[in-house]
């Protein structure tokens, strides 16, 4: 009982109770915990059709969802999570089934959700039901139309055989002595055949048929005005990679003409086909012409960028979660006072904040792990380190053990950053896209710190700066792969052991000194 009394303890059981997916949060505490950042919120408010791309647990359900609250008063909210759409791991990804008919049922699956979001929407704000029910009926009777449709590959063999064998025997025997015996054989034989193969090939192409679906949307916004309808098509990701092209030019033929809607997308960027085919004649949509991209919240809060603006943005997040939490515990007038009661020190909340990288939701997991080691206590560096350590082995590595190549390429930068470069973060030419490279992003392995610099000696080549995770850096230093002494010696890391050591912020001029090459590593991985 005076376990429970401790203020740490119960500072540190509402840090436990924060839930880490915003879908889950009922929509008056999403509004509660959000905090904007920068001009993220503006970006988002506009007309504009968007592509909102961020890895795992970067804030875009959040994001979009918050903004989806704010402007009630002038747009109707229809919130679709692709994740729930049909089956996405039954008939959609089975490739035994023809492309056609898992795109089809695909689209009509989601214009069906449309469907039954919008009915939900007008009930529950008491909208006029004899315009808008009309409407509603035209948007399910055009969505049968809807069909996925293709050219096909055929392709005929014919077969001809012909055998002949002809054969003749004579045999003359005359039964006396001295015996006579003579024998004849004749024998003709002929094989012939004849083969004709037919087959028309070409690059298979799929068009959509939309019939009045568009036409039917434009009647529906003209019915909700002057409300306009605000569609966010979430966890565009998880629709499979092959069908998403035409999930997209159902977007951009039937819901970006009419006046009226704006589309937002929340998507994962390395997970993510907008387009088949060329420029001029394609199916999707395209990046840039179609709708912007200018979003991606993996840039907004990575430490190194702006080591305060990263401090207080995360501050400011635990604050209000923290708020939001119905438990007894003690109450806090600002920020700071929560943060000087719950950690020992500020450079223990500012590891804290280099441990998220960035992303909310893994700053909340770390939070959890450190929050149930040191229960009773305030939350120091050691556990820190330990709490980020875990959840890297935890999570982050898990999500790649089964790609035995993308866990090479961790280990051989590993090598070349840390053992032989010797820093946390390289170089890599902007541009490049190398499928494990991805894979290590997306598993929030890596991170990117800044887009398009310059290298020490390469002018006017621009270069990505990537680095290692924190949990990944903390968890080699608990390793026979650990900075060795020589990084002690040179001043780079202070010699005080792995719960001392501090975790570097990067020195762009060190940075533009490490340049990796992955020819080298595929060179290396072909011996």
């Amino acid at each position: 009982m005076a376990e429970t009394q401790n203020p740490n303890y119960q500072i540190n059981a509402a840090f436990l109770g924060i839930q880490r997916r915003a879908e889950g949060v009922d929509r008056p505490t999403l509004v509660q915990t959000f905090v904007d950042i920068g001009p993220l919120f503006r970006v988002l408010s506009s007309k504009d059709h968007q592509i909102v791309y961020g890895r795992r647990g970067t804030g875009k359900t959040h994001a979009l969802l918050y903004l989806a609250e704010q402007d009630k008063q002038g747009s109707a909210p229809v919130y679709v999570d692709l994740r729930y759409i049909g089956s996405s791991g039954g008939m959609y990804g089975d490739p035994a089934v023809p492309i056609q008919q898992r795109a089809t049922r695909l689209l009509l699956d989601v214009l069906g959700a449309l469907h039954e979001t919008l009915l939900n929407y007008a009930v529950d704000a008491s909208l006029d039901l004899s315009a808008i029910g009309p409407a509603l009926d035209r948007l399910a009777q055009a969505s049968t139309e809807v069909e996925v449709v293709g050219e096909t590959h055929r392709e005929s063999s014919f077969t001809e055989s012909d055998d002949h064998e002809d054969k003749s025997t004579a045999q003359l025997s005359i039964d006396a002595k001295p015996a006579i015996a003579m024998s004849t054989t004749d024998v003709d034989k002929t094989h012939r055949e004849a083969q004709a193969k037919q087959a028309e090939t070409g690059t298979a192409r799929y068009r959509v048929h939309f019939g009045g679906t568009s036409k039917a949307l434009a009647g529906l916004a003209k019915a909700i005005s002057p409300h306009r309808m605000l569609v966010i098509l979430d966890e565009w990701s998880t629709v499979p990679f092959d069908l998403q092209p035409y999930l997209a030019d159902l977007v951009r033929r039937a819901l970006f003409p009419v006046q009226g809607i704006t589309v937002k997308i929340a998507a994962i960027e390395q997970r993510s086909n907008f387009m088949l085919g060329a420029h001029s004649d394609y199916t999707g949509i395209e990046i840039g012409a179609d709708a912007s991209a200018d979003v991606d919240l993996d840039d907004y809060m990575v430490f190194d960028n702006n080591a305060d603006k990263a401090v207080q943005f995360f501050q400011e997040l635990l604050f209000r979660h923290y708020k939001s939490e119905t438990i007894a515990k003690p109450k806090f007038e600002t920020s700071d006072g929560l943060i000087q009661a719950a950690f020992t020190q500020k450079n223990a909340f500012e590891d804290f904040v280099k441990a998220a990288e960035g992303v909310p939701r893994d700053a909340f997991n770390v939070l959890s792990v450190a929050a149930q080691r040191d229960m009773n206590e305030a939350i120091s560096i050691p556990t820190i380190r330990v709490a980020a350590r875990q959840w890297f082995q935890r999570d982050k590595e898990g999500a790649i053990r089964s790609n035995m190549d993308a866990q090479d390429l961790l280990h051989w930068i590993i090598d070349e950053v840390i053992a032989h470069r010797r820093a946390r973060a390289f170089l890599l030419k902007s541009g490049t896209r190398h499928p494990l490279i991805d894979s290590l992003f997306d598993a929030r392995l890596l991170h990117v710190i800044k887009r398009s610099i310059s290298a020490k000696d390469q002018p006017g080549v621009r270069y990505d700066a990537y680095k290692l995770d924190y949990g990944c850096y903390v968890d080699l230093l608990a390793t026979a792969k650990a900075p060795t002494n020589e990084l002690f010696e040179e001043g780079i890391l202070p010699e005080d052991g792995a719960a001392g050591v501090k975790v570097p912020t990067d020195d762009y001029r060190a940075i533009r000194r490490a340049i990796l090459d992955l020819d080298q590593f595929e060179k290396r991985a072909k011996e």
